[in-house]
């Protein structure tokens, strides 16, 4: 896989530096909910002041706004952000997608970011699938590196595309095949196994799209509808009553799903294994996660709804990589180019 060179062999001593960041992070009443992107940016930053960097301008989307929107505003990220790093040669600027330039990749726009540094960092994994104005085109306009997050992110994803210690099982959940169908052949091709679960294992069992063996559920956790006090019970998974939804993998299934994720040497896991923000239909993520977790595998967990799940269930730190990108990581896997990585010239 080709490599971007590093922001490690940038000179950045007495230069602007204007770095694309990741803090499209969660905001409760003008708050910061959770500052784990945040914090990830953090390394590439102290790097760049430690180096004499004369000033530091961050850039970031948050949200998807439709013009200016005062809920969607950086500013309460960017005190966390000082709290954190009191540096005042670091600045913030407001949320690109304010700017109508951003999602299509506007060279004036570009420009304009362009004019705040006398050199780009980019160390925003989780957009660099995007080809927009602060991920792509502004690398054409600056000397263009990768940030140490980046860089991270791609060696570690990068080893589930070479050669990886097996078995090899890749676990995947979440709502539509069709949302995932490229990755999910792709993991298939590399994949000694794969154990589905989700919405999408209902597809699948219908009319498996990948011409290659899965492992599905034996028994699910039904419910009379989608509704976290809904009436619920353990069923095999061809007696779902009519009209009701399956809303978990089932606890027969979650024990094996454990015994085959013990036996591995290399994991990767995308996607929950039912509605897991709602406590009675949340044990097939659980019981997964832990078995990750517990496991003496490589093991790389990515897209926003497994990381939530093993960064609340205290897990994180057990995983040997939790990638910040989701669709990000899922296109790389599949072994598309990502726009924001290509922009930058290789190491």
């Amino acid at each position: 896989m080709r490599l971007p060179r590093s922001v490690r062999d940038a000179d950045v001593a007495g230069r602007r530096v204007l770095v694309r960041a990741d803090l499209n992070v969660p905001l409760e009443d003008g708050q910061v909910a959770d500052g784990t992107r945040i914090e990830a940016a953090l390394p590439t930053l102290e790097l760049l002041l430690e180096r004499d960097a004369a000033e530091v301008t961050v850039c970031s989307h948050l949200g998807r706004p439709k013009g200016e929107d005062p809920k969607l505003s950086l500013r309460p990220v960017e005190e966390h952000l000082r709290s954190l790093l009191p540096d005042q040669r670091i600045r913030v600027l407001e949320n690109t997608r304010f700017n109508p330039g951003e999602t299509k990749n506007d060279v004036g726009f570009a420009q304009q970011l362009a004019a705040q540094g006398d050199l780009y960092v980019n160390d925003a994994f989780g957009s660099a699938h995007r080809a927009h104005a602060s991920t792509e085109a502004v690398a054409h306009l600056l000397p263009a590196y990768a940030g140490l997050l980046l860089e991270r992110e791609l060696s570690e994803l990068g080893k589930l595309l070479g050669e990886v210690e097996r078995p090899y099982i890749a676990i995947v959940g979440g709502l539509k095949v069709e949302d995932k169908i490229g990755v999910l052949r792709s993991l298939a091709e590399r994949a000694d196994s794969m154990l589905i679960g989700g919405k999408m294992a209902e597809e699948v069992r219908e009319r498996n799209p990948l011409d290659a063996p899965v492992d599905l559920p034996t028994d699910v956790v039904a419910a009379d509808e989608l509704a976290e006090d809904a009436e619920w019970k353990v069923v095999p998974v061809d007696a779902v009553p009519d009209g009701w939804l399956s809303l978990d993998i089932g606890p027969e299934t979650q024990v094996r799903y454990a015994e085959r994720i013990g036996e591995a040497r290399t994991i990767f896991w995308n996607g929950p294994m039912g509605v897991f923000e709602w406590e009675r239909f949340a044990a097939g993520t659980k019981a997964v996660a832990e078995a990750v977790a517990g496991s003496s595998a490589h093991s790389v967990v990515g897209g926003g709804d497994s990381v939530r799940a093993v960064q609340e269930l205290g897990l994180a730190d057990q995983i040997s990589w939790v990638s910040t990108g989701g669709g990000a990581s899922l296109e790389l896997l599949e072994g598309k180019e990502l726009p924001g990585v290509a922009a930058i010239p290789a190491a």
